[in-house]
């Protein structure tokens, strides 16, 4: 029986490519999605993969969700939480609805799904937890201390479930990408992004396949020995 995988922000950007990779792996993928219906339709439509929604920030709502995924595709063997969203702002202008927002999404919603799918991992003996973090998590960025604290504790959570998660054959790593090439990058002013990638030493923004190509590799059947890492993906930006 294939595996089943929950991608959270799972039909568009680095989500869809996850999407599509684990896919293409054989497993039985559902891509969850926050506002959209419209464009997860569409992507339905184009890639046949099953979207679900729910707010991953909202732990009733995670559950519920992940419990609807269960009933009706299967036991979930594989999450990967990729679900973010941004709130820039310096510390001076940034109110407590941008901090919480961000926190509670990016952060939160590793714990919500975590919490949801690790029982069942455990009671199987087998599960596979994918956080995307980021560069910025590493490294820090001016006007995001919400987003960069979020992903920073993405790999701390990371780190101590690895070690929760180990006995029972659930593995728990983390990916950091840099700057990929996406919608979110692509909101950047030009000569604010020209000047990103002119930091990067191999002189170009990423793909969205090449984190999807990493998750793959840490999801795969025979990956058990891996756990507990950060995966950095950006270019050689940042050697953390």
């Amino acid at each position: 029986m294939a595996r089943v995988a929950i991608v959270t922000g799972g039909t568009r950007g680095i989500g869809e490519a996850i999407s599509l990779a684990l896919k293409d792996m054989g497993m039985t993928v559902v891509a969850n999605y926050a506002g959209n219906d419209e464009r997860a339709k569409a992507f339905t439509d184009r890639t046949g993969i099953k979207t679900v929604k729910f707010d991953v920030g909202n732990y009733d709502d995670a559950q519920a969700g992940v419990q609807k995924v269960a009933d009706e595709v299967g036991a979930v063997d594989v999450l990967v939480n990729n679900a973010g969203i941004t709130r820039d702002g310096t510390l001076l202008k940034m109110d407590k609805a941008a901090w919480n927002e961000v926190i509670d999404t990016n952060l939160g919603g590793c714990f919500t799904m975590a919490k949801a799918v690790f029982p069942g991992m455990k009671e199987r003996g087998w599960g596979r937890i994918v956080n995307i973090g980021s560069i910025n998590g590493q490294a820090g960025q001016y006007g995001q201390v919400n987003y960069a604290a979020a992903k920073s504790g993405i790999h701390g959570f990371t780190k101590a479930l690895a070690q929760e998660g180990a006995r029972f054959g659930i593995t728990v790593n983390a990916i950091a990408p840099g700057y990929i090439d996406t919608d979110m990058v692509a909101a950047v002013p030009a000569d604010v992004l020209a000047k990103i990638v002119a930091k990067i030493p191999v002189g170009r923004l990423g793909q969205a396949s090449e984190i999807a190509r990493a998750v793959g590799f840490l999801v795969a059947e025979d990956a058990g020995f891996v756990t507990g890492s950060t995966l950095s993906i950006n270019g050689g930006q940042h050697m953390y």
